[in-house]
């Protein structure tokens, strides 16, 4: 079997025949997030997260390393103290992270080209040079559209080939650089892409196309949250909205019409006699038909099925307990799993069947190195030893599902099944 994918970026074209990796190695690493303000030099977070019982670390650009703020020097100081201090201690960093600095700007998608080159350049070939020189790989959300760009289909489709044109040289350079894999974090609405299941295998797709580079993607178990308040209404559900405003004059709160001209066919509808409301309604449709990268389906909810469908193409997937009504990264303690929908053991179960899938043309080589990757944020008035409380637990519960680093998914699985 050959193995392909994370050592390093794998090329070869959007063509042809790939034998596609089945039985990847499994790694349990932990995004030092939930070290932010609190333990921030390299040598006090590796500390803290091997008494945890782990040795991987995803550094998150928020925990002090985001070449945005962070002087070039300062920077240089902390890859030195990585490589000098925290890896003789048996600590190596696994990832770079992008974090809520990027996250809170258009970046690569912004409106002004100034903006999307100085994130291009000075934030994202930084962390690329940075990630490549530890040997780590490196997952990003560095990009965003704003409402007017969403509005207008021509103007989504500009900005999304601009973003592809540019992952595409990126992933070029990571190569280049020789980084392990470079990927983008799946989200869960239409402002941020991709973040819906077909809106990510061709994400992947039109980049690799572009370079016969690959940018994989990162799941994480919180972001299928948001998808259920953005499917697409339907004909009863419409003729039932527009009864509530004709009868109080308010659209019903979460409501979901996409374009901004669908709302106005929905008003003019209540304006108008009801002998035109089909009428009316076929407009309101034909809105919405306008703009279908505004729409999610059911399965876009569902945490399962994206581990089912693209866990093979993720190198990194984020790990948070959640209720799947919102992404609030909660750890994995007997209290949040008891009301979370995140098990262990269906999360591996899914992984397991993503990479049963037969390949699918365009798409890249499945990853042979899957790092689970606990992603666990920590509030500002959290007390340190509660915050290290939690984190020891959720520690403990993975680790009985991967009890240790570089086992094979088939090991893991096989393991599982013994200890049932």
């Amino acid at each position: 079997m050959q193995e392909v994918g994370t050592t390093p970026l794998a090329t070869g074209g959007s063509s042809g025949k790939i034998i596609q990796m089945t039985n990847p190695k499994i790694f349990l690493a932990i995004d030092n997030c939930f070290a932010s303000k609190r333990w921030t030099r390299p040598r006090e977070w590796a500390a803290v997260v091997k008494d945890l019982g782990i040795t991987l670390v995803e550094a998150s650009a928020d925990n002090e390393c985001d070449p945005l703020y962070a002087d070039p020097a300062y920077l240089e100081d902390w890859l030195r103290e990585i490589e000098t201090v925290v890896e003789p201690m048996g600590v190596r960093v696994s990832s770079f992270y992008s974090g809520h600095g990027t996250y809170a700007t258009l970046g690569l998608g912004h409106t002004d080209l100034r903006n999307r080159d100085r994130i291009q350049e000075q934030w994202v070939k930084v962390m690329i040079r940075n990630a490549a020189r530890l040997g780590a790989c490196l997952g990003f959300y560095t990009h965003g559209f704003n409402h007017a760009t969403i509005q207008d289909p021509a103007a989504f489709a500009a900005a999304e080939a601009d973003l592809y044109d540019r992952l595409a040289h990126l992933a070029t350079y990571a190569r280049e650089c020789n980084l392990k894999s470079f990927g983008a974090e799946q989200m869960y609405c239409p402002y941020l892409i991709p973040w819906t299941l077909e809106g990510s295998l061709q994400f992947m797709r039109e980049i690799y196309a572009r370079g016969s580079v690959p940018v994989y993607l990162t799941l994480d178990t919180g972001h299928q949250s948001g998808q259920p308040k953005f499917l697409r209404p339907t004909r009863r559900k419409l003729r039932q909205a527009l009864r509530r405003l004709r009868a109080n004059g308010k659209i019903e709160p979460g409501l979901w019409l996409g374009p901004d001209s669908a709302y106005a066919c929905l008003k003019a509808a209540a304006d108008a006699p009801e002998s035109e409301e089909a009428a009316h309604l076929r407009r309101l449709e034909a809105e919405m038909d306008r703009c279908p990268h505004l729409f999610a389906k059911p399965e876009d909810g569902d945490t399962y099925i994206w581990l089912e469908r693209l866990a093979c193409y993720s190198p990194i997937i984020h790990l948070q307990q959640t209720d799947g009504k919102s992404s609030p990264h909660r750890a994995f303690t007997e209290e949040e799993n008891r009301r979370g929908i995140v098990r262990a053991d269906r999360v591996l179960q899914a992984i397991a069947t993503a990479y049963a899938q037969e390949p699918e043309a365009g798409l890249p080589p499945h990853i042979s190195e899957l790092y689970l990757t606990i992603e666990v944020f920590s509030a500002t008035a959290d007390l340190p030893s509660d915050i290290l409380g939690r984190m020891a637990e959720t520690v403990a519960y993975w680790r009985k599902y991967v009890p240790r680093d570089g086992l094979t998914l088939q090991e893991i699985v096989t393991h599982n099944a013994q200890q049932q």
